[in-house]
């Protein structure tokens, strides 16, 4: 048995769990979402506690993986549909910016050319200052999908840090060659 797997997820007020043939559907005040959860693991709801109980009948390997990776799923559903996720992205470098037009987003980051990235219609993103991109939904993984896109854009390079980093992410910079002497 998975550890964190035994842990029920708790709902809260405003948030409703449904499963019917193995699809979960959570919706809260943000959204809906929704999971096609494996048949190694049995989910039961529990009205009167207000939780969700996952169970993984079999004792191999595999189901216990499944039974953590589902109630790690659930929990991250139940909090999208009621706080949502936010990713926040620094363009460090002289001349480097980033900007919304439509729904794509437009960076300059010291290539010739403009990069240019489909906003996903799920997420909202904004650039509040044009060396900052915020990235915000209900959905984790798509959040973190889509900024790890844009990071991969022009990932900080060792020696100054230009490029675009996360918020708060830690560079380690490697001396130049005139260190060396």
């Amino acid at each position: 048995m998975s550890r964190l797997g035994k842990k029920p997820v708790a709902i809260p007020d405003k948030v409703t769990v449904t499963v019917t043939n193995r699809l979960i559907v959570v919706e809260g005040p943000l959204g809906k979402l929704d999971y096609q959860h494996r048949p190694e693991v049995s989910i039961e709801i529990q009205e009167d506690a207000k939780q969700v109980v996952i169970s993984a009948p079999g004792d191999t390997g595999q189901s216990k993986a499944f039974h953590g990776l589902t109630r790690a799923l659930i929990n991250n559903m139940v909090e999208g549909v009621t706080k949502g996720y936010e990713k926040k992205l620094d363009i460090v470098g002289v001349g480097y910016l980033g900007a919304i037009s439509g729904d794509t987003l437009q960076l300059r980051v010291g290539f010739a050319n403009e990069i240019h990235k489909k906003i996903p219609k799920e997420l909202d993103v904004t650039c509040p200052t044009q060396t900052l991109v915020v990235v915000k939904g209900i959905d984790k993984q798509k959040v973190g999908q889509f900024a790890a896109e844009v990071r991969a854009s022009k990932k900080p390079e060792p020696y100054k840090g230009k490029g675009i980093r996360y918020q708060g992410e830690h560079i380690k910079l490697k001396p130049g060659k005139a260190a060396a002497k």
